[in-house]
């Protein structure tokens, strides 16, 4: 196996001295429009289409048809950007996909319209079809913009920035979402008609489209697209195979490490809504203010690590600082009695304290993965965005197959009691389990003998 070698007419260091700020923020909005519309999917979906009459096997198969499709399409999409590059040009289809398709989701069945039917097949056959091309233009806008971070430097530090900036504006994404529905959601009727539920949702998906898309052009203008000078005699070996990741035990740690990251904060975020307003009782408002509370936590930790200086150790330290405290808030989710529901505040601090720490270590192992053997790291990015897609939405089909079922009572004393929901188990067992495991496996991970090869031109020509 020949690694990548990138050679010029002059030798520099400024691929390996660390990023400036600009840089740093062009790359980080550029996930905005994936994120504040994927923040309305697993916050909002299965509630809104619960809320217009489908059953909650039904939401959860158009939950499960858009991570398939996801999923294989993140696959798909790697491999094309190893074999052919064009970062930015993966990056501008994809979002604009995203842009047209997004409304179709929320925007009320079209085809029902179109052929005058309120069928419940023909709605979740509809919702099933937009999902499938949302989530498709979704991960060609994830893969490259995740695999061109190994390819703008190879500094360590500069490669944790750039994955914080990112976190850290999906916070911002994330926040803007929940100010929204904020809006909306007080000045819309407050009438639980299916008419009136469309219209608000249409609403915040229209705002939110509208908002991402302005980041994305910011990120198209301001990021330059990478290209590599590569050895001439070894250009046919540049491209890495995919048995290569196979055979690394570290690939393997980090595709689990990855895989319960992502189920703890999909997961979770999807069961938020409905924990606070079936279980807990609380007012509707409660469900854009407690996410916004846990954005804004994930927010400040994200723009703290920019500031460190990294290493497996830290890497591993922190990761597994976040799993220990989603362990607990896990736990205090599912016996958290409906009577002290305003402690859902405290617990959403911690939790959104955790989910920065998780993601933004969990998402910089995929760079310490690749190091600089960058000709299959969209296939890295790829191949456990495919992961995290299908385990995303099978756990989601499975919780959402038994909602309909009735939950115990666990009664605590006279003024205390609460319900083992379906709810509290995707809010708080599955996150607290996944934790769990995600620590143990950080534990026993050798980040520390992964070192990044030193090549000799910048990643990013003039």
């Amino acid at each position: 196996m020949t690694s990548l070698v990138i050679v010029g007419e002059y030798e520099d260091d400024s691929f390996t001295t660390p990023l400036g700020r600009l840089p740093v923020f062009y790359y980080g909005v550029g996930h905005m429009l994936n994120d504040i519309t994927a923040s309305c999917w697993f916050t909002y979906l299965l509630l809104f289409l619960t809320q217009i009459g489908l059953s909650p096997r039904d939401a959860a198969i158009v939950m499960l048809s858009g991570q398939v499709a996801d999923g294989f399409a993140t696959v798909f999409v790697g491999e094309l950007i190893d074999r052919f590059g064009h970062f930015k040009i993966w990056h501008a289809a994809g979002s604009l996909l995203v842009a047209i398709s997004f409304s179709s989701v929320f925007g009320g069945c079209l085809p029902c319209t179109i052929l005058h039917s309120n069928s419940l097949t023909l709605q979740t056959f509809s919702y099933s079809i937009f999902a499938a091309i949302f989530n498709i233009g979704w991960a060609a806008t994830q893969v490259s913009h995740m695999a061109v971070v190994n390819y703008i430097t190879l500094n360590s530090t500069s490669r944790v920035a750039l994955t914080s900036s990112r976190n850290a504006f999906s916070m911002v994404a994330n926040l803007a979402l929940y100010a929204i529905a904020l809006v909306v959601f007080g000045v819309s009727s407050k009438t639980d008609t299916k008419e009136n539920t469309e219209s608000q949702y249409r609403w915040i998906a229209y705002s939110c489209i509208t908002v991402g898309c302005c980041f994305v052009v910011v990120f198209l203008m301001g990021t330059k697209e990478p290209r590599l000078r590569i050895n001439q005699r070894e250009t046919n070996r540049a491209r890495i195979p995919w048995a290569y990741w196979f055979r690394k035990i570290l690939y393997y740690q980090v595709a689990m490490v990855y895989l319960l990251t992502r189920l703890v904060l999909n997961v979770s975020q999807a069961y938020l809504a409905f924990f606070v307003i079936d279980d807990l009782k609380m007012a509707q408002s409660a469900k854009a203010l407690i996410p916004a509370i846990i954005y804004i936590c994930s927010f400040v930790v994200s723009v703290m690590l920019q500031e460190i200086s990294w290493n497996g150790k830290r890497l591993k330290a922190y990761y597994c600082a976040g799993g220990i405290i989603w362990i607990f808030c896990g736990v205090s989710v599912l016996f958290l009695p409906r009577s002290l529901n305003s402690t859902i505040y405290a617990i959403s601090v911690f939790i959104g304290i955790a989910n920065a720490l998780i993601l933004v270590t969990a998402t910089s192992m995929q760079s310490v993965l690749v190091g600089s053997e960058l000709g299959g790291c969209a296939f890295v990015c790829g191949s456990l965005s495919f992961l995290d897609k299908m385990s995303c939405g099978i756990a989601l089909y499975v919780l959402q197959s038994h909602k309909s079922g009735t939950s115990p009572e666990v009664v605590v004393n006279s003024t205390h009691s609460f319900n083992f929901s379906v709810t509290r188990y995707g809010l708080g067992l599955v996150p607290a389990v996944c934790s769990f495991i995600g620590v143990v496996v950080t534990y026993f991970m050798k980040l520390d003998g992964t070192i990044l090869k030193p090549l000799c031109q910048p990643l990013l020509l003039e």
